[in-house]
């Protein structure tokens, strides 16, 4: 095991090396990792994100933009032969259709690459020419993510954890039921097995449907080509002391232990530990909807997030020694139009708030961190609305499924954070003071001018953020 980490670690070394010699000499390139929980929009960011850097005429935030130093934007194959290509095209026409719709969500990596000529600034300007910047775009399921916390975890405490955060989860309650029916201590019996596996991964779905964050392991809801497999066959068992040999408990760690060596790993090998800027979407909307619970539960997965990068500065010594790290890590509360502009600065200071102890961590070890609310695709409108002598501050959309057009007021968020993530921590069950609803709005049709890509709320800044600094 020392052996196998140590040439891994070796291999990325030289990978690393490489990568740097090539970016500082020849053309930079920017590796950017985008992911997030569920329902929290990566494939429409990055389609409008890569629309709105072709055509910037809605990107004023972004310095070199304003600034008239982007001279074009194209599209490329990407580097890596091995991995899916985004379906860009496909994704941008379901957004701009006559009846557009939302494209379907990640379900595995795949890999962008947009090119960006820009003319240098400052001293260089006037004895430099125009460079090329790589944008190399990396879209990967967040459940995928948090399975990186599970390679400092063992399978005793990985289960610990998991049955006390579910045991009061009614979604829970038939896994629970199942588990506790079996005896971990007898020899394995494969179909025993399968059905702790199946109730457990029933279990998660359903979770995930109520706004809950940690639904590891990540594969057991994306298996791909590994449904069904014995590396996807197990599920949290209570800790047993002087366990048999051959058991099922046994052989629930074996396998959990392989998941970790087998697909866990090569994740971080292959893709996520040559990230050097990340964007972490996150719905905190559907997770205020769903209750205090959902929240907490959030706010620890944001930790979680953050113990799985290795943060720092990305100086030229550094990565041939210590290999590539995440400089910038953005945190952003997405679907901002589902709330009237009066209220997101208050969304932006729950997200803050939310990701408090992990933007921490990242700070110390040399990384930028920021939260920011936005909206990569603009859905709705804004209108007040008269209500018992009041203005109600409502957005305006087409419902999804009906079709229909409706006002709605969601609700205002507290002015402190600490009103929601206060109960959260207690493990309220209820909001106290208010009900926090939410709307499920398709995308508007969209007339786009020449120049124009589509609307959306924060993008620039959010890409200033990221990438601002290498343009």
């Amino acid at each position: 095991m020392v052996i196998s980490s140590l040439a891994d670690t070796l291999t990325r070394g030289f990978e690393n090396v490489t990568d740097t010699v090539s970016g500082a000499f020849l053309e930079p390139v920017i590796r950017l990792g985008v992911t997030g929980l569920a329902r929290s929009g990566k494939t429409v960011f990055i389609t409008s994100l890569v629309a709105n850097l072709m055509d910037r005429g809605r990107m004023p935030g972004l310095l070199a933009q304003s600034e008239g130093r982007i001279l074009s934007a194209y599209l490329q194959p990407q580097p890596d032969d091995t991995l899916p290509r985004f379906a860009y095209e496909s994704h941008l026409a379901a957004l701009t259709a006559r009846n557009p719709h939302w494209p379907e969500s990640t379900r595995a990596i795949s890999e962008l690459r947009l090119s960006l000529k820009v003319r240098p600034s400052g001293l260089l300007s006037g004895i430099q020419g125009p460079r090329t910047v790589h944008l190399d775009i990396v879209d990967y399921p967040g459940e995928w993510l948090l399975d990186l916390g599970l390679l400092n975890k063992s399978y005793s405490g990985w289960s610990e954890e998991t049955l006390k955060r579910i045991e009061k989860r009614d979604s829970a309650s038939k896994f629970l039921s199942l588990m506790r029916s079996e005896d971990a201590r007898q020899p394995l019996e494969e179909p025993r097995a399968q059905a702790l596996a199946q109730s457990f991964t029933q279990y998660l779905g359903a979770a995930r449907q109520d706004g809950y964050s940690d639904c590891t392991p990540g594969r057991f809801l994306l298996p791909g080509d590994l449904e069904g497999s014995p590396v996807l066959t197990f599920a949290p068992l209570p800790p047993q002391p002087d366990v048999p040999r051959k058991s099922l408990w046994r052989e629930f760690e074996r396998r959990f232990e392989a998941y970790k060596s087998q697909v866990v790993k090569p994740f971080f090998r292959d893709h996520f530990a040559k990230v050097d800027r990340q964007v972490v979407l996150v719905d905190a909307l559907g997770a205020i909807h769903a209750g205090p619970r959902a929240v907490e539960d959030m706010r620890q997965a944001m930790a979680d997030i953050l113990g799985a990068f290795r943060p720092g500065q990305n100086a030229f010594l550094s990565q041939l020694w210590r290999g590539r790290r995440v400089e910038k890590i953005l945190f952003a509360a997405t679907k901002a139009d589902h709330l009237h502009h009066l209220q997101h600065a208050r969304l932006t200071a729950i997200m803050q708030a939310l990701t408090r102890d992990a933007s921490d961590r990242a700070q110390f070890a040399g990384a930028q961190t920021a939260a920011m609310s936005i909206a990569s695709l603009r859905a709705t409108v804004e209108e007040m609305r008269p209500h018992h002598g009041a203005d109600l501050p409502c957005v305006r959309g087409t419902l999804l499924g009906s079709g229909k057009q409706a006002a709605f007021y969601p609700g205002e968020l507290p002015e402190n954070p600490a009103d929601l993530l206060g109960a959260a921590r207690a493990g309220a069950e209820r909001w106290l003071d208010d009900e926090y609803q939410i709307m499920r709005f398709a995308p508007a049709q969209l007339s786009l001018k020449p120049g124009m890509g589509p609307p959306h709320i924060r993008l620039d800044r959010a890409a200033q953020f990221l990438i601002g600094d290498r343009l």
